[in-house]
């Protein structure tokens, strides 16, 4: 075993100047240093002006310039939880049921976004049903399962992105 590998755990690049606490802004270039710091590394990233006023007596372990690139907005959430919450919730409300597939396929997304948690199955006269409990505030919700086959599962995924459409 190595006892070198933890020690390589740094901090990740800073939004701002150590020294000066001004944020980067986008294309400015900064210095990053690296000090030892007792049993790993610590990271300090500076502006160039910092960099120009720092005490030349402390010497990084290593230092580099680069160019401060501010993070990608997060990409929006194709489905928002609300809306598809919400046309769920409106489905499942529903005695005609003319909307089963949808709502199965609602159910299904909900659940990989841990919204709701699937508790159980049970088999009736009607077929299969699945019984999802939403995590936050408990919530119960019985489910039909349409017994989808793979060539319908497009139709209904448009389905279901028309009905978010209205929303």
């Amino acid at each position: 075993m190595n006892p070198l590998l933890d020690e390589w755990s740094i901090q990740h690049r800073a939004d701002a100047c150590a020294a000066t606490g001004r944020p980067f802004e986008a294309g400015e270039n900064f210095y990053t240093l690296l000090f030892r710091d007792g049993d790993g590394y610590r990271r300090q990233d500076l502006s160039e002006q910092a960099w120009q006023q720092r005490n030349d007596n402390l010497q990084p372990f290593s230092f580099w310039r680069a160019r401060f690139e501010p993070p990608p907005p997060a990409p929006p959430d194709p489905l928002p939880k609300e809306n598809a919450e919400e046309l769920f919730r409106r489905l499942v409300r529903q005695a005609d049921r003319t909307n089963a597939n949808a709502c199965y396929v609602l159910a299904a997304m909900l659940e990989r976004k841990r919204i709701l948690k699937q508790i159980e199955t049970e088999s009736r006269d009607q077929g299969r049903v699945l019984i999802y409990e939403h995590v936050k505030n408990g919530d119960v919700f019985v489910v039909p399962d349409p017994q989808l086959h793979l060539g319908q599962l497009e139709s209904v995924q448009n389905e279901v992105s028309q009905l978010l459409r209205v929303i």
